[in-house]
């Protein structure tokens, strides 16, 4: 009996005991488990139970344009963030009023509904202007914690937005330029960490400071060309009652783009802000293709010219103005247009529709699309803005003789305004390609060029856009004392539904033996109210900004008598000196000497105004420069407003200082 008792007890301990080892290799393993294989995920976890972190970018590189004026630059500004606590929130709200009060943006009840569901990091104001008085009323407060942030600001509102772009909340650019060089602006980042208590509050804060390398960047855009060409751009589509406008100018040796704009546009200080921005904030320019129309015809007669298949003297019978291709008539732009024999040249002269296809014909669509290839037409140009479109090319290597003809004058195929400048630059500075870029160039002897015609070809094709000019289609681009060269461009908008809608009005042209060798593009899409051919609508704009980029930098000779408002009614009119010299010299040797004239005369112009009422000078009528030269003179100092030449001056209350007033100027 005793012999089974101590059976029975010892089946007992040794239970007890496999039952202590089970629950201690459970035990050990669940450490194991917890100190091993997710020690690192706890770590985390409890990480950030205490710790927050949060990132803060350092200021950001500016954006300056070709001369060192600012497009894109920082402002000081502040944050105010909260941790909302369990516990005291009765003095928390207290701080919460008072915070209210300092800083009238913000409203004391939507804070606390804000705040009441939350216990972590909680932004109450994101890059707001404050005063130091602010600043410090703030840091006084409890649970509230203030920090200085750097904020993108844009001086100049509207001006060059589709280029520039914008940025978001935290600084990351999201369109244009800041978008497309976003890592080199946006340099390296801060990281803030602070510690919690366990309730919440931040006992500690650390910041890891890195170096800085945020990079400022130089556009190759003129500041007050490209707010003339916004301007005339501007006015002319609301003159026509358009849908949309755009302009660009670019330097034909550098590929430098000197202004490029579109409108409508958007200001970039409030890029979400106003009806259709999303359409806005894009640069159509180099995104949106259209069909060329005219301008287009140029590539027809390069490819003839370049393989010898015509000259510019060679004739051919333009049909009275019809020409049967298949089941179609070609016809001229107008009705009247009953040409018979023209020269190439004069097809390029008269935009001849019907004499353009009978010369693609000789040429064939196989060798036109080869020059068409050399300019890249359906391929992108590389410029640096976000967004570029390829275009539409046809994909066939051949075409039925319609739709050749059609492509011949700029029908039936689609290009980018951004194309066409290069394209015709390539014209301009005697057949070589160059990219266009939007940044300036700092060597222009390392730019790249690759030469797409001869140099012949260049040159006669060039001399019969100046006839274009002159004596054709294109006679409102004309600008007095310079030689234009340019093709306008009429075509017709393919329609939602199939078909066409309205017209494209254009005008692409270039200047020849000037001081500035360039080329300006011009549309204006879907005039309104009767005119809509690119002579009338797109040929004054590019008229006015290319001959505000020619005459810029020279004091006017001629100025009227300010009136008693102090405005210059005739300060717009055209230097008549120039005309006289002309005269006198004759057209081939005139520009040399008109320049030495003007800086001349100009010195002799600003000497005189120097006895002025109250003895402040006559600045009404000059432009920034000349203005600037005659206020060191005088020993005074300006306060400028607009961009263009002085159209009124009033003296100010400080002493030695008087404020001018600037608009682009009228040509007649």
């Amino acid at each position: 009996m005793v012999k089974k008792n101590i059976i029975k007890d010892r089946d007992k301990i040794g239970f007890v005991f496999v039952v202590f080892i089970v629950l201690f290799l459970m035990v050990l393993s669940k450490a194991f488990y917890v100190q091993i294989v997710i020690k690192k995920k706890l770590m985390v976890y409890a990480n950030n139970q205490l710790i927050r972190e949060d990132v803060i970018y350092p200021k950001r590189g500016n954006i300056f344009d070709r001369n060192g004026s600012p497009l894109a630059i920082n402002i000081q500004t502040y944050s105010i963030f909260t941790i909302p606590r369990a516990d005291n929130k009765k003095e928390q709200l207290e701080n919460y009023r008072a915070l209210a009060k300092i800083v009238p943006k913000l409203n004391f009840s939507e804070i606390k509904k804000r705040v009441s569901h939350r216990t972590k990091y909680t932004w109450l104001a994101r890059k707001i202007k404050l005063t130091e008085e602010q600043v410090k009323r703030i840091e006084s407060l409890e649970d509230v914690y203030i920090i200085s942030e750097p904020s993108r600001f844009y001086p100049n509102h509207e001006l060059a937005a589709q280029i520039l772009g914008f940025v978001g909340v935290d600084n990351t650019g999201l369109s244009g330029i800041e978008f497309r060089y976003d890592k080199l602006l946006k340099g390296n980042a801060r990281v803030i960490k602070y510690l919690k208590d366990a309730k919440g509050r931040p006992v500690k804060f650390e910041v890891n400071k890195e170096e800085e390398q945020a990079f400022d960047l130089n556009l190759s855009i003129e500041k007050d060309l490209q707010a003339v060409a916004e301007s005339y751009l501007k006015e002319a589509v609301i003159k026509h009652k358009a849908h949309k406008g755009g302009i660009g100018v670019m330097d034909v040796h550098t590929g430098e783009i000197l202004a490029m704009a579109n409108y409508p546009s958007f200001d970039p200080n409030t890029p979400f802000m106003g009806a259709g921005v999303g359409d806005f904030q894009r640069s159509s320019f180099v995104s949106d293709p259209f069909e060329p129309g005219s301008s287009f015809k140029i590539f027809t007669v390069i490819s003839a010219l370049e393989n010898k298949i015509a000259r510019s003297d060679t004739a051919y019978y333009c049909e009275r103005g019809k020409l049967k291709v298949g089941d179609h008539i070609i016809s001229e732009a107008e009705s009247f247009e009953t040409f018979e024999w023209l020269t190439v040249s004069e097809i390029l002269e008269k935009s001849s529709n019907v004499g353009i296809t009978k010369l693609a014909f000789d040429v064939t669509y196989p060798i036109l699309r080869r020059t068409l290839k050399q300019f890249l037409m359906g391929e992108k140009t590389g410029i640096e803005v976000p967004g570029e479109s390829r275009g539409i090319f046809p994909t066939k290597e051949n075409l039925d003789p319609l739709s050749f003809s059609n492509v011949s004058f700029g029908q039936g195929i689609a290009v980018t305004g951004i194309q066409m400048l290069a394209a015709y630059a390539a014209v301009a500075n005697g057949g070589y390609y160059v990219r266009p870029t939007i940044m300036k160039v700092e060597d222009a002897s390392k730019v790249h060029k690759v030469r797409v015609m001869r140099g012949d070809v260049a040159k006669n094709v060039t001399n019969m856009l100046i006839a274009a000019v002159e004596k054709g289609t294109g006679q409102n681009a004309r600008i007095d004392h310079f030689k234009i060269a340019g093709k306008t461009a009429t075509a017709q908008r393919p329609g939602k539904n199939g078909g066409y809608d309205g017209y494209l009005a254009g005008f692409v042209g270039m200047t020849v033996q000037s001081k500035r060798d360039v080329v300006a593009f011009v549309y204006i899409d879907a005039p309104k109210g009767g005119d809509y051919y690119g002579n009338v609508v797109a040929a004054p704009v590019f008229k006015d900004v290319v001959k505000y980029l020619l005459y810029e930098n020279k004091p006017p000779l001629k100025v009227a008598k300010a009136d008693e408002n102090g405005v210059n009614k005739n300060a717009n009119n055209d230097n008549t000196l120039l005309a006289k010299i002309m005269k006198l010299n004759g057209e081939n040797d005139a520009l040399a000497k008109i320049n030495e004239a003007i800086e001349e005369e100009g010195q002799k112009s600003l000497e005189s105004r120097l006895q002025g009422e109250n003895n402040i000078p006559n600045f009404i009528g000059l432009d920034k420069i000349s203005a600037s030269i005659l206020a060191k003179q005088a020993g005074l100092v300006i306060d400028s407003k607009g961009i263009g030449i002085v159209v009124s001056q009033k003296a100010m209350a400080e002493e030695k200082k008087v404020e001018l007033i600037y608009a682009p100027p009228k040509y007649e």
